[in-house]
């Protein structure tokens, strides 16, 4: 009965794993053929791959575009992690009734949806734009403020300092330790493997960023991956090939960030301090 069991569970595991696993393998293997191919569903890799690739470098700025999406990941990724981490200290160390309301109206923030906030962002930014033009529309400043933290990544900071050792600020106090050089020297350090997650979820949600750069980046000096790989595909006749093998290059950097730091990932998922 058990040998059962266990068949049955690999076997609807290696059925999710497949499932899960496809979509991807789809497109590496339609960026090696041609549009024509794609188009008809063919499963085998092809023989087109640089072809593809010289067409998208022919066609379009892809360092530019990838350079783009690597300063605002990056950048949003440093900041989020910084005054999240500091708000999430802040909320869960330094407890009170009032602090706990303003986080609990944070919270009720993320039961706002983004499109609700786009018309007031844009018109806020247009008119920053007047006094600080490095601010305004058609700047990376403002893909990155907007993103730059989030009600969730405060929360999930705060939920894991829940479980961050009260002894160590203690001893750090009465070593004569500031607040901040217990921050800096005693909490950062000990709280990696949560940074490590907040990371990774922060920057893949600004490498796939699309509505709201949409908006604000205008120019094709300043337009992202995601952009990028929506104007290749707006076209009377879109080459799915060279779309696949973009799609595949702008995949690239997140699979890489997670794939090292995935340990890590978990880890901090769980709670675990290290």
């Amino acid at each position: 009965m058990a040998k059962s069991k266990r068949f049955f569970m690999y076997l609807f595991l290696s059925i999710a794993a497949i499932v899960s696993i496809f979509p991807f393998l789809w497109m590496v293997v339609s960026s090696t053929n041609q549009s024509v191919d794609v188009t008809r569903g063919r499963l085998l890799p092809g023989n087109h791959l640089l072809e593809n690739l010289r067409k998208l470098l022919d066609t379009t700025d892809l360092q530019l575009s990838l350079m783009n999406s690597a300063k605002i990941s990056v950048t949003t990724t440093l900041l989020a992690l910084l005054i999240a981490s500091l708000a999430g200290y802040g909320f869960e160390v330094f407890r009170s009734r009032s602090k706990d309301i303003v986080f609990n109206i944070l919270l009720l923030s993320m039961m706002i949806p983004f499109a609700a906030l786009m018309i007031p962002l844009y018109r806020m930014f247009g008119q920053i734009s007047n006094v600080f033009p490095w601010m305004g529309i058609d700047t990376m400043t403002s893909v990155i403020l907007p993103t730059v933290t989030t009600a969730f990544l405060i929360f999930f900071f705060r939920q894991s300092t829940k479980m961050f050792p009260k002894e160590l600020l203690e001893a750090g106090r009465m070593d004569g330790l500031s607040e901040l050089g217990i921050f800096l020297r005693i909490y950062l350090p000990t709280m990696k493997t949560t940074y490590a997650a907040g990371a990774i979820i922060t920057f893949m949600s600004s490498w796939n960023n699309y509505l709201w750069p949409l908006i604000v980046l205008q120019t094709p000096q300043t337009k992202t991956m995601p952009l990028l790989i929506s104007t290749l595909g707006s076209g009377y006749a879109p080459d799915y090939g060279m779309i696949m093998i973009a799609i595949v290059i702008g995949t690239i950097p997140t699979a890489l960030v997670f794939f090292v730091m995935q340990k890590q990932f978990v880890a901090g998922m769980i709670g675990s301090v290290k």
